[in-house]
């Protein structure tokens, strides 16, 4: 190692738990939560149920497992959903829509996150014994592919507007909704109006050590307790993990916008080093995304990371940082002075 500061970019995912945290994971009151009297896992999901104007919410081990129970709780196998092709869901959850709900998926091209009405309304299937059913839309919030943009509010209306119009259900990933809502000024409660289901994590800029929690209804949120189960997703004393994210919804959301500022800065610092391409003006919540020429994108991440500054590469011409409570000042200027120094050897 060149260097022996760490900067660690490479997910939101690595935030460890604050110490109030650990403080109340200690004095947690646990059940069994499979039993349904674990009362601090029933408060978190209380609290954010109240939060997003919902029903009802379950606590899951991570936001991938709350996609497929929402999806699988709303379909039938066989059915087909509309989704963005390059949606989390679609690209990065291990082929589950195939193997957990069963159904077979309509892409779409986004524009930033964004679905196009039309193409939506464009794609769902008549209703003819030769063809699939279509029976949900799936959108997220903030979109990833797009380098974390936040898809507008009017947006998500239109396509619930459609959803209504064909009995169609919407379920939103919503990761980094917190994100979203912190960069836009628009509240979670308004985003989520316009699903059926939606789930959230606690695990990634909220800095929990594990979780998700999925919202609905009643009638959605007893089925998707059904299909927790299956998937073994059940856990029992889990008030320990819970009482973190009570803590998270209380406490963390509003310093989301610190890791906004430092990715707009660290965007800043380097968009001008050569061989690379970033337009600060797209970095608009926690996610950077360096263009560079095809093939070099593993190259500079390896180099990178000889400097203490890890990342990824998301394909061979796309880098990923990820900015969280654990990046300061410091850590950005750690990561543009590694991009000016990298950028003057010869790396092909």
């Amino acid at each position: 190692m060149v260097n022996s500061q760490i900067s660690d970019f490479r997910s939101d995912t690595v935030t460890k738990p604050t110490p109030e945290m650990l403080a109340a994971m200690a004095a947690a009151d646990v059940g069994d939560d499979v039993l349904g009297d674990d009362p601090t896992v029933k408060k978190l999901e209380e609290t954010a149920a109240a939060l997003f104007g919902k029903g009802g919410g379950m606590f899951v081990p991570s936001g991938s497992m709350g996609n497929q129970v929402s999806i699988a709780a709303q379909t039938r196998p066989g059915d087909e959903i509309i989704i963005d092709e390059n949606a989390h869901i679609f690209l990065y959850e291990a082929g589950a829509l195939a193997r957990v709900p069963a159904v077979q998926s309509r892409t779409l091209k986004s524009k930033n996150g964004a679905l196009d009405p039309a193409e939506v309304e464009a794609a769902i299937r008549p209703d003819d014994v030769h063809d699939p059913r279509t029976s949900l839309v799936a959108v997220e919030q903030t979109h990833l592919m797009s380098g974390g943009r936040v898809v507008p509010l009017e947006n998500l209306q239109q396509i619930r507007a459609i959803a209504n119009r064909y009995k169609l259900r919407v379920h939103c990933d919503g990761a980094r909704i917190f994100n979203a809502s912190i960069a836009s000024g628009v509240p979670v409660r308004e985003y989520a109006k316009n699903f059926d289901s939606l789930t959230f994590c606690l695990s990634k800029g909220l800095s929990c050590p594990v979780g998700s929690i999925v919202v609905g209804d009643a009638a959605f949120l007893k089925e998707a307790h059904r299909v927790r189960k299956w998937m073994g997703g059940g856990m029992r004393q889990s008030g320990y993990l819970a009482a973190c994210g009570i803590v998270a919804l209380r406490s963390m959301i509003d310093r989301l916008a610190d890791d906004h500022r430092n990715a707009g800065r660290l965007a800043e610092l380097i968009c001008e080093i050569p061989n690379i391409t970033i337009d600060p003006k797209d970095v608009t919540t926690n996610i950077v995304f360096i263009e560079t020429r095809a093939g070099r994108a593993k190259i500079l991440e390896a180099a990178l990371h000889a400097e203490g500054v890890w990342c990824f590469a998301l394909g061979p011409s796309l880098l990923r940082l990820v900015t969280h409570r654990h990046i300061g000042a410091r850590e950005i200027e750690h990561a543009a002075a590694a991009f000016v120094k990298i950028s003057k050897l010869n790396l092909d």
